[in-house]
């Protein structure tokens, strides 16, 4: 499918980055005027998919993450692209929500989210080896203009 008006971040896969990735999608859905009730929501989950790739994905190692987003009809879609070994995220299972949450373990949490967040999640093995995840979240406006973050 064609994604219109699209929006394209290329940087090092870092931690201390992610403040950058959560403003350029917010911005970028704002200008593509996605439904502003939406935007937060999107936000988190490539904010959770975005620190998956960087953490567990590259492990320390150097790496670069890529970051698309755009419209496919009245669907924001964003795209992450990142050189790490193959993960596919449907392979996760679900974290057992039954357990008191002192019983927990530590994260696990990030994958659960972002299905439960967003309308549709793809995952597939890129030709070079990496990954390309498709989140995909309906509510999107017609585009007509944009707004900064604080």
């Amino acid at each position: 499918m064609r994604m219109d008006a699209e929006s394209t971040l290329r940087m090092t896969a870092e931690l201390k980055d992610l403040s950058v990735i959560r403003c350029f999608v917010q911005e970028a859905a704002a200008v593509l005027q996605a439904d502003p009730t939406v935007i937060p929501d999107v936000v988190l989950a490539v904010n959770e998919a975005a620190t998956n790739i960087i953490v567990h994905g590259y492990g320390g190692r150097p790496g670069i993450i890529e970051i698309k987003v755009g419209r496919e009809g009245d669907s924001l879609v964003i795209r992450l692209r990142d050189q790490a070994p193959p993960f596919d995220p449907n392979d996760v299972p679900p974290p057992d929500l039954n357990l008191p949450l002192e019983e927990r373990p530590f994260g696990g949490m990030g994958v659960y989210l972002i299905g439960k967040i967003m309308d549709q999640v793809i995952h597939l093995v890129t030709p070079q080896g990496g990954n390309e995840l498709t989140l995909k979240k309906g509510m999107v406006k017609h585009p007509q203009g944009g707004n900064k973050c604080p």
